[in-house]
């Protein structure tokens, strides 16, 4: 059992869903992001979600490109993002910490150093969103050998066929990304979003959460009724980005954590 396992699992008895969240870490500044993050718990936050900055982020709309650049241009490295999730440790033993990036840094610094020193600091799991299912020897694999649960995504383009193999050894939980694009681009629509639910969780046991799109207390309410709970990232990284005090980004999160417990 993992702290993802824990979680989810005092969830279903609480008859709650999952809200989770991405910052990326060191967005604008080390003292800043660890200070959102510290905070995340309290607001009402059950998973967070630790960007990994890159120069090439596939994935990412303007919003969460520009924050890896501000992370990277005030000097955030690997060994720092590290550190926040053992700084981040001495006060939290039981929130998950999911890393979420490329693979690139991660093959730059040696998948068996970056996987003992990530278990090390206090990460839970590993969203590497370049990495397909036909790589998974490069770091899935080793990655669950090593304690780390490895969560893919599914999308809306895949398939029947291509699913059970994004499936096959995905752990913790499968993130179902509500919108064909980058992050940021569209708005999620529950309606779309609840027969791709239904028929991915007709294939697995795992917990599905939702995220893309989603920007409000309304939206996450309505996305997390439909799934076992939402992701909310570009819209907290904004605010971050409109120098919002700290508390102030925290009472935004709260707000949208109320909408996703109320789903």
């Amino acid at each position: 059992m993992t702290r993802l396992d824990d979680t989810f699992a005092r969830l279903r008895a609480q008859n709650r869903k999952a809200f989770v969240t991405y910052i990326m870490g060191g967005d604008p500044d080390t003292e800043t992001s660890l200070a959102v993050m510290k905070g995340l718990p309290a607001a009402g936050v059950d998973i967070i979600e630790l960007g990994m900055p890159f120069t090439d982020p596939m994935a990412d709309g303007p919003t969460i490109q520009l924050a890896g650049q501000r992370a990277l241009e005030g000097g955030m490295t690997m060994d720092k993002v590290l550190g926040m999730v053992r700084a981040f440790r001495k006060d939290d033993a039981t929130t998950p910490i999911v890393l979420m990036g490329y693979y690139n840094p991660i093959y730059a610094r040696g998948v068996d150093r970056f996987l003992a020193e990530a278990k090390e600091a206090g990460i839970d799991g590993l969203i590497v969103v370049d990495l397909p299912p036909e790589e998974d020897a490069e770091l899935c694999l080793p990655a669950q050998a090593a304690g780390l649960n490895f969560i893919r995504l599914a999308t809306p383009t895949t398939d029947d066929r291509r699913l059970p193999k994004v499936l096959q050894n995905t752990s913790g939980f499968v993130y179902y990304v509500s919108i064909t694009g980058i992050t940021g681009s569209a708005a999620a629509q529950a309606a779309d979003v609840a027969p791709e639910v239904a028929r991915i969780k007709a294939k697995t046991d795992l917990p599905v959460i939702v995220g893309f799109g989603i920007t409000t207390p309304d939206a996450a309410q309505s996305i997390a009724s439909i799934a076992d709970g939402c992701v909310v990232g570009s819209a907290i990284v904004k605010q971050i980005a409109d120098g919002k005090p700290v508390a102030e980004v925290l009472r935004f999160v709260a707000s949208l954590a109320e909408g996703a417990h109320r789903g």
